[in-house]
C-alpha cells in the first residue's frame, strides 16, 4: 500500500463521522434501512476477517503482530469502531526451529467488530463452536 492511499485513507470522511457525497450515492444503492446496512457492514468484515487471514503462516514469534495486524486492516474499514482479534495459542507444536511454523485455520480465530451507522450499533463474532465444529461468524448485539 502506498503512503498516497493510507493518507487517504485515514482522510476519509466517514472516519470522522461526515457523510460525503461518494456515501450519499453509495446510500441510495441499497434496498434496506440503515440498522439493516450496519449488520450487513458487519458481516463483510467477518468474511474479511476469515478468506481474508486464512492460511497466513505463523509462530510464536509472530502472533501478536499477526492479530494487530488483522484488527488494523479490519479497523480502516468504513463504519468500525472497535475490532479485537484473539490466536488460539494451544496449537503451537513444541520446537523452535525453522519447520515451527503453521498456517491460520478459521477454527483458530476470535475475533470480535463493532459497526456504528447514524444510531445504530451492531457487534459481530467469529469464534470456534466445538458442539457444531464449526468457526462460526454471529451477530451479537444490534443497538
Amino acid at each position: 500500500m502506498r503512503v498516497r492511499d493510507i493518507t487517504r485513507i485515514i482522510n476519509h470522511p466517514a472516519i470522522h463521522g461526515v457523510m460525503s457525497d461518494r456515501e450519499d450515492l453509495a446510500d441510495s444503492r441499497f434496498a434496506c434501512t440503515r440498522r439493516e446496512r450496519a449488520v450487513f457492514e458487519a458481516g463483510i468484515k467477518m468474511g474479511t476477517i476469515y478468506h481474508q487471514f486464512v492460511g497466513t503462516p505463523f509462530n510464536t514469534e509472530t502472533v501478536d503482530g499477526l492479530e494487530r495486524m488483522i484488527e488494523k486492516t479490519i479497523g480502516v474499514q468504513p463504519y468500525v469502531t472497535e475490532v479485537s482479534v484473539s490466536i488460539d495459542r494451544s496449537v503451537f507444536r513444541r520446537g523452535d526451529d525453522t519447520y515451527s511454523y503453521i498456517s491460520l485455520t478459521g477454527e483458530m480465530i476470535d475475533a470480535k467488530v463493532t459497526i456504528e451507522m447514524d444510531g445504530s450499533r451492531v457487534t459481530a463474532e467469529m469464534r470456534y463452536d466445538p458442539e457444531l465444529d464449526y468457526p462460526l461468524m454471529f451477530i451479537s448485539s444490534v443497538q
